[in-house]
């Protein structure tokens, strides 16, 4: 994939990275992190501009966010109100969304960088569940920053090794994301054990 990725970006360059990083805020399994390293290994070598590759996958990135959270804002709304009318997933629902207003700018700046892989459903969710524009912008922003400093970053400081590193913070980030869904999991599962004795 690397090569056939290089190839494209030798003929696209900045587009490409734009076009990666916005369609991944909609979970279309893109290389956007690998595009984000080429473009960084590009810059380094001379053939693109390292802030024309910044702007461009941050510009990218913060464009689909914000799609993905008015999406969830003007058409999820209803969808999510119906989802909580549900017994079984409305209480937990209705803590997923409080946490995350109790938590917003928190939970959205880490999902868009070191949670990526969950940052396209904290956008929808944050839309649908009336998270502060203002306040998700303030944190969303902060965190693509973050994840195109650290990606291009590397891209640019390590060019010639890219497949090693796209590969270390793959499987980093994998790791970090199922860890996190495990511990919210078995956050929910204790709960729940422990609700019978309460009510008895």
């Amino acid at each position: 994939m690397t090569a056939d990725l290089l190839l494209l970006l030798s003929q696209y360059g900045v587009y490409l990275i734009i076009a990666a990083t916005f369609l991944s805020c909609f979970a279309i399994p893109m290389p956007s992190s690998l595009a984000m390293l080429s473009g960084g290994a590009f810059a380094a070598a001379g053939d693109l501009s390292l802030w024309a590759v910044a702007l461009g996958a941050f510009s990218g990135a913060v464009a689909g966010d914000q799609a993905g959270y008015w999406i969830g804002r003007k058409g999820g709304a209803g969808f999510w109100q119906q989802l909580r009318a549900r017994p079984k997933a409305g209480r937990l629902l209705q803590r997923a969304e409080a946490s995350l207003h109790r938590h917003g700018l928190l939970s959205v700046y880490l999902s868009t960088w070191l949670f990526s892989p969950l940052g396209p459903y904290v956008n929808f969710i944050a839309g649908a569940t009336r998270l502060d524009w203002l306040r998700f912008t303030l944190a969303d922003t902060l965190g693509e920053a973050t994840w195109v400093g650290v990606y291009v970053g590397l891209g640019f400081a390590f060019a010639t090794q890219i497949d090693a590193i796209s590969g270390l913070l793959g499987n980093a980030v994998g790791a970090l994301t199922a860890g996190l869904v495990t511990v919210l999991l078995g956050r929910v599962l204790w709960r729940s054990l422990r609700k019978p004795e309460n009510d008895g």
